[in-house]
């Protein structure tokens, strides 16, 4: 569904996160589990695709935010459309208690993931 509107699902992701009032780029990174370069070209093409603007922080210069563009919004309604679509098709072809024990299993697998990279940063901080 992405690709047909021209979009990745990281761009979706990025659409759902960034707030009205805009939000700091340094934010996103980490909610997205990507790496600063791949962000950043994220927000490149982004940006050039005309879905969000950057501007600096009127309170810290050193802070850009993101915010949506008319474009943007318009795309955001439509990955919002669509996820609440996907849920609702999911809800009707699993149980209750179905999607309960994937979503334990998905925390779970973060948690690791997270604990994972937390283990490689303090190893590479060493070395």
């Amino acid at each position: 569904m992405a690709a047909v509107e021209g979009m990745t699902m990281s761009y979706g992701f990025i659409l759902m996160m960034v707030e009205k009032q805009g939000t700091p780029s340094t934010q996103l990174g980490p909610k997205m589990g990507m790496e600063a370069t791949s962000l950043s070209r994220t927000i490149n093409a982004m940006e050039l695709d005309g879905l969000i603007r950057r501007s600096s922080s009127e309170k810290d210069k050193r802070i850009t935010l993101v915010f949506l563009t008319e474009l943007g919004v318009q795309k955001r309604k439509m990955v919002k459309k669509f996820i609440l679509e996907f849920n609702e098709k999911l809800t009707t072809k699993l149980k209750k208690k179905d999607l309960e024990g994937f979503f334990t299993v998905m925390n779970a697998l973060d948690e690791s993931i997270d604990e994972i990279v937390d283990n490689k940063k303090v190893i590479n901080e060493k070395l």
